[in-house]
This record gives structure tokens, sequence and C-alpha cells, in this order.
């Protein structure tokens, strides 16, 4: 079969690579010129296995009005005369409470984990080479109530608890001791040793080199916008671009924010909204004074990962629309922490800076789902852990086109679970 993956980003190749797998004929669209150039591009460079806390948590509400007041908070919100934006922003608050929280982890965490074994195949069977270190993370938390919450969550799940730490501050400083200059407010940290990081824009030029090799190579139509999808006899027949029609049998949609309005004319509608993340990439001084596993600073939503020759610092989540500018205080404020916790170990004066947006549903649960039509699979709305589940969730549309027995469970990540319980139900994942 003909199947059309929208999306070049890390999902959408992802996707295309365990199609072709299955023996399919695989075409790749985008809109932009080369792979990797949305969202995969210069992201955090996390690959987060077990720590998978979504942004949706009962610790966040209290904290809201504070960061509205400040001009270098972790979540800034920009009002906009947008339904989407409102009734994204209703959703999110709905999920915020320990039943979701628990509900979203509990999908997450089997999902995660088949990522993680085929990332592993990626680098160890395929020769991937995309910076990939296996080095461990170090969540760091700089205030006692989001230190025991964490530890809280830990000990909920048996299957974390084997294989997460809490650490008081001392044990932190001896783990990693270049978190030094992040000061005596360091109150403790969930330490990690299972968790990998890696460079997800060359993880993406990597796949699209290898699928376009061999027999039946993947084919690229880059530079291509989709504009609608075209539909005959309830199926999808052809992909209408601005460079023309292209005839398929099946499609993926697996583009990320852009896909919502892609869909709607269907029917279809997939609660996604873009949550604007920034990033620095900093040339590595002094190895030494840089991190060598990859920190979490969870009040600030920073993260540090070293990659390469580079040190990669990305975070804070914007709500402002399809706005894919550079700010220059988010920046700026990027640039300012990392001078004062590594300063010695980058250079500043050369970084390279980069937004994007991060498909977000507003439980964090991802959207990997059939549709009304046949022919028609969703691959959407995996937030800031797009590099982590990329491959989980690519597994699982290939194991749904093909009819099989899904790897891990999947009820969570279809439409119709996609929202919020709120606060009033049992917690609970399907284990079916």
């Amino acid at each position: 079969m003909h199947i059309t993956v929208i999306g070049a980003g890390i999902v959408g190749l992802a996707t295309a690579w365990f199609l072709r797998q299955d023996g399919h004929s695989v075409t790749v669209i985008d809109r932009r010129e080369t792979v990797g150039q949305g969202t995969s591009q210069a992201n955090g460079g996390q690959l987060s296995y077990r720590y998978i806390a979504p942004l949706a948590d009962p610790d966040v509400l209290p904290k809201v009005p504070g960061w509205m007041l400040q001009a270098d908070s972790p979540i800034r919100f920009q009002p906009r005369f947008d339904r989407d934006q409102w009734r994204w922003i209703a959703s999110f608050m709905k999920a915020c409470n320990a039943n979701d929280k628990q509900r979203t982890v509990a999908a997450l965490l089997p999902l995660s984990l088949l990522s993680q074994r085929l990332v592993h195949d990626w680098v160890t069977t395929e020769a991937l080479d995309f910076d990939f270190r296996h080095k461990g993370k170090l969540v760091v938390y700089r205030d006692a109530a989001g230190f025991r919450s964490a530890r809280t969550l830990i000990e909920s799940r048996p299957e974390l608890a084997s294989q997460q730490h809490a650490l008081d501050r001392a044990a932190c400083l001896a783990l990693e001791p270049a978190i030094a200059g992040m000061g005596a407010d360091v109150v403790g940290g969930i330490h990690t040793p299972s968790e990998d990081v890696g460079d997800c824009f060359k993880l993406c030029q990597a796949l699209a080199r290898r699928m376009g090799e061999g027999a039946n190579p993947v084919r690229f139509h880059l530079g291509h916008l989709v504009e609608s999808l075209i539909v005959s006899g309830g199926r999808v027949v052809a992909l209408r671009t601005d460079r023309g029609d292209i005839p398929t049998d099946a499609c993926v949609a697996a583009g990320g924010v852009e896909a919502v309005a892609l869909l709607r004319p269907l029917g279809i509608e997939v609660p996604v909204y873009p949550l604007k993340g920034y990033s620095i990439s900093a040339p590595i001084a002094d190895p030494a004074k840089v991190p060598d596993i990859s920190i979490t600073d969870y009040q600030r939503k920073i993260v540090y990962a070293r990659l390469g020759a580079q040190l990669r610092v990305a975070g804070m989540a914007d709500i402002v629309g399809h706005d894919e500018s550079l700010q220059a205080d988010r920046l700026a404020t990027l640039i300012r922490e990392t001078r004062q916790n590594f300063g010695d170990g980058v250079q500043l004066d050369t970084v390279a800076p980069w937004a994007g947006l991060r498909p977000a549903t507003p439980t964090g649960r991802p959207v990997v789902d059939a549709t009304a039509l046949p022919n028609l699979w969703l691959n959407l709305g995996h937030g800031a852990l797009g590099f982590t589940l990329a491959a989980g969730c690519a597994r699982l549309v290939a194991d749904r086109i093909a009819g099989r027995p899904r790897a891990v469970p999947d009820e969570e990540f279809t439409l119709a679970h996609s929202g919020a319980s709120g606060w009033r139900k049992a917690v609970g994942a399907s284990s079916r």
C-alpha cells in the first residue's frame, strides 16, 4: 500500500520508518525544504523515558497568578481572539488534578519504554549517529513542595521507584559537581540513570538518509505545502499541495500543530495547540564545568543536555498562538541562567538561538488513532515529549494499520479518550 505521511519531523520520519519496515511504499511530505526543520530542529535533546510528568499538574495552578506577573516566567500567556486557545486552556486547567496526572503517567510509561527499546535499536542495530549519550538525568528542585510531590509520584508507581532515586542536595552535588553554580536553594533531585540524550535534528537526517537507501526507498516531497486532503467515496484519495495533487492509498497526519487546520474540514477536531519553546546551543569551552548527565531545572522549566561539542539549553512554554518568532527576552533568560549555572564552561557569545511550536494536548497524552475515514490515521500532540515518544507512537500507528495487536496499551491515546477526566473520577489507566 502507498501511504503518505504528512510531516518530516521526528514523529513523521519515525512513522515512515516503521511503515517501510512493514513493506509499504511510503512518501513523506513537508512544507519545509529539509527534514527536521520544525519542532525537531533544536529541542532540548532529552530522551525522558521514565521522567514523564505532564505539564498539567495540580501543583501548577497555584503558581499561575505569580507566573503572570513575572517577566521571565517559565510559562507565558498572551490572550488572543482564538477559540482554540481558550478551549485548550480550559481543558488544560481541568486536567490539572492528581487523577489526570496519574492517568497520563500510567499511559505514557509503557509507551516511553517501548520508545527506549526502539531508539536503542536505532543506535545499536542500525548504527544511526545523532550524538546519542546514555548518561542519565537529574531533575533538580529548588522548593521542598515540588521535591516532595516528585517523591510521592515515584513511590506511587513501583516501576518508577525501581529505576529512580530521590537525592538530597549533597547527593546531587556528589553525582554532578557541575551544578554547584545553581546555588544553595537546591533542595534535592530525582536521578534516573537510564535516561538518554541525543540531537533530534541529526536523528531526523540519519533516518531520512537511511530510508532513502536500498530497496523500496521512501520518497520525500519537501517544500510542498499540503493545502487539503481530497476525499472521495469516504476515503482519502490524494493530497492537494501548492505544487499539485499527490495520489495516495492512505495517509498519516503527523505534522504537529499544522495538522489541526488540515483535519478540521473533514470534521476531525484534535485537541492540539502550540506551546512555544526556546533553546540556545552554546559551544563547550571547558567540559569539566558542564554537566555530564542531562539536567532539568524543575522550577525554571529549563533543561541542559550535552550534545557533541555543544550544550543545548531549552525551556519555557509560551501560549501565544502560532507565533514562531524569536523573542529576545526569552533567549536572554536562557543565556542568563546558563551563565549563572555553567558560565565558565560554555561560550555564550556565539550561541545558536531557536524557537519552535510544540504540539501539545491539554492532558499531555498524544493522539495516536484511526479516524472515521478508514485510510486516515493520526499521530499528533506529543508536546515536549515528541523526541521521547516518537518511535513508540510510530510503532503504534504501524500496528494499527497492519491490524495487529499493539505493542503497548493504546486506548488512552485515542481521540475518544483525549479529554481530561476532572477531579471526581477514579484514578486509573486502561490496561486493554
